[in-house]
């Protein structure tokens, strides 16, 4: 298979990220996919659907925006994308879902410290998201991550959702679901859908107050310039600053992909709906993604 990249990704760079949980692969993508990814957000951004949310002045979060924008289809079917992080991972990868983070320009929102996983109905060590930026960043307004915090062996409370207290009838509908077996977020959240759907499971611990103490904390943060690849790994703490003024949007594209290991957990406190393809098939805790090959098909082979 020949590859698309500018540039092989190093030794170092698949170390780095096996270690601190993050890696900045800079100028790797060639220019023709950051102008598919334009395209494709920018379409995302003007058609809006039920899995788009956020505070339209300061910050636009779209849920599977890849699903509607041929464009950003394309983009994760035919770029290079898979194979940045099947090298980083050493595995073959497969595409579990995306996300859109469009913030337009001015003052820049900043994005709260928190973990991935914990929103999503998947486990295990080899879930990667790769951040794809058609725009620069400076540090002030990228992405940061505590470095080595996928390592930490702990799940935390979403910083989004209801609380039990909250919506006692709700929530109550919310554990029977789950202790049914049933989905908590079902297929028809895919027609309208928003982060305070969720309700949050109080046994997970809360998000540690990164931005209130970092200088206790090993933190990562880079400059960023399109045709960059920024990975990371599911577990790991990251968030973004902000409250800097950019002349321009910063429209970033995440794309999530699963290595062997990546399995379907039942989560009680489920934030994010399942891949809508996912829910006839009516998955198992435990089940590795690879026994739903015609929902995640493998994408990238070493």
């Amino acid at each position: 298979m020949s590859s698309q990249l500018l540039r092989a990704i190093t030794q170092q760079e698949i170390e780095a990220f096996h270690r601190d949980g993050a890696v900045l692969i800079k100028g790797v993508l060639p220019e023709q996919w950051l102008e598919k990814l334009r395209q494709g957000m920018e379409y995302a951004n003007d058609n809006p659907d039920g899995m788009s949310g956020g505070m339209e002045a300061v910050l636009r979060i779209d849920q599977f925006p890849a699903d509607r924008a041929p464009d950003l289809a394309d983009v994760i079917r035919s770029s290079p994308i898979a194979e940045v992080v099947g090298t980083a991972l050493g595995t073959p990868v497969r595409f579990y879902m995306d996300q859109m983070f469009y913030k337009p320009a001015g003052t820049i929102f900043p994005t709260p410290w928190h973990q991935d996983t914990c929103y999503y109905n998947v486990d295990g060590h080899d879930l990667i998201r790769a951040w794809v930026c058609v725009d620069p960043v400076p540090r002030g307004a990228s992405l940061e991550v505590v470095r080595g915090s996928h390592r930490w062996n702990v799940t935390y409370r979403p910083v989004v959702g209801r609380q039990p207290e909250d919506d006692p009838e709700g929530y109550a509908q919310a554990e029977a679901a789950f202790e049914a077996g049933e989905p908590v977020i079902g297929p028809e959240s895919h027609g309208q859908w928003s982060y305070a759907d969720g309700f949050l499971d109080p046994e997970l611990p809360l998000t540690p107050d990164i931005e209130g103490n970092k200088e206790s904390f090993d933190v990562l943060g880079w400059d960023y310039e399109p045709g960059d690849v920024l990975l990371f790994h599911g577990h790991i703490l990251h968030g973004a600053t902000g409250g800097i003024e950019l002349p321009h949007p910063r429209r970033a594209h995440a794309s999530m992909w699963a290595g062997p290991d990546i399995h379907y957990v039942h989560r009680k406190g489920q934030v994010v709906p399942d891949p809508a393809a996912l829910y006839p098939l009516k998955p198992k805790t435990g089940q590795p993604l690879a026994d739903f090959p015609e929902v995640f098909p493998v994408a990238w082979s070493p």
